[in-house]
C-alpha cells in the first residue's frame, strides 16, 4: 500500500545497487555508505538499516545518521539472527562456527547506540519466524552469509556439502529454519 513516502536507498557496492534496480525498477538508489551519506542535512524523517549495522564504523556513522535526520527523526535497525535454541540451528552452528567472526563484531553496535548522546532511548523488540527450506535452500541461505560467501571456493563447497547433508537428514522437507529478528528504534536527539 503506498504511503506517500519518498524512499531512497544508499548502498556502497555497485553490484548490490544494480541488483536492487533489477529487483525494484525505478527505485532511487545512491552510491554511499553510513559513514558518508549522499543526503542533505536534516533531509530524512527516518533511516532504516537491515542486517548491516555491524559493518558500520560507528564513530563516523552515528554522527552521519544524526546529521541527515530531521529533529525528532527516527532510526530503525533490524537484524535477523538464527534461533540458537533450535536443534537444527545448533547443528548448523557446529558446521559454520569455525568461520563465524566473533559475536562482538555483530553485537557491539547496540551498546554504542544506547550510549550515544546523538539518539534518545532505544526501544528493542524481538520476534520469531521460520523460513521453510529444503536441503538446497538451507545451503543457499548460508551461502549468502558474508563469512561463508568469502571462503575460498573449495572450502565453501565443503561447508555447503555438509549443510546439504544436514538438510537431507531432516525428517520432513521443506523444514523450518528458525530465526529471531531484533528491531531497535530510537529517535534523533538535539545533541
Amino acid at each position: 500500500m503506498p504511503t506517500g513516502a519518498t524512499v531512497v536507498a544508499v548502498e556502497p557496492l555497485a553490484e548490490m545497487r544494480a541488483e536492487l534496480l533489477r529487483a525494484v525498477p525505478g527505485v532511487e538508489v545512491l552510491a554511499g555508505s553510513a559513514e558518508e551519506l549522499p543526503l542533505a542535512d536534516a533531509s530524512a524523517d527516518a533511516v532504516t538499516v537491515a542486517s548491516a549495522f555491524h559493518w558500520f564504523d560507528l564513530d563516523r556513522a552515528l554522527p552521519e545518521l544524526h546529521r541527515v535526520l530531521r529533529p525528532g527523526g527516527g532510526l530503525a535497525v533490524i537484524g535477523n539472527g538464527r534461533d540458537h535454541s533450535d536443534p537444527l540451528q545448533q547443528a548448523v552452528e557446529r558446521i559454520v562456527d569455525p568461520y563465524l567472526p566473533g559475536v562482538e563484531n555483530f553485537r557491539r553496535w547496540l551498546p554504542a547506540l544506547e550510549a550515544s548522546p546523538l539518539f534518545g532511548p532505544v526501544e528493542r523488540r524481538e520476534y520469531e519466524f521460520a523460513q521453510l527450506v529444503d536441503a538446497e535452500g538451507l545451503a543457499g541461505r548460508l551461502e549468502s552469509v558474508s563469512y561463508i560467501a568469502r571462503l575460498p571456493d573449495d572450502e565453501r563447497a565443503g561447508v555447503l556439502a555438509r549443510l546439504r547433508e544436514l538438510g537431507e537428514a531432516q525428517p520432513e522437507s521443506p523444514f523450518p529454519f528458525r530465526y529471531r529478528t531484533v528491531a531497535v528504534v530510537c529517535f534523533r536527539s538535539d545533541a
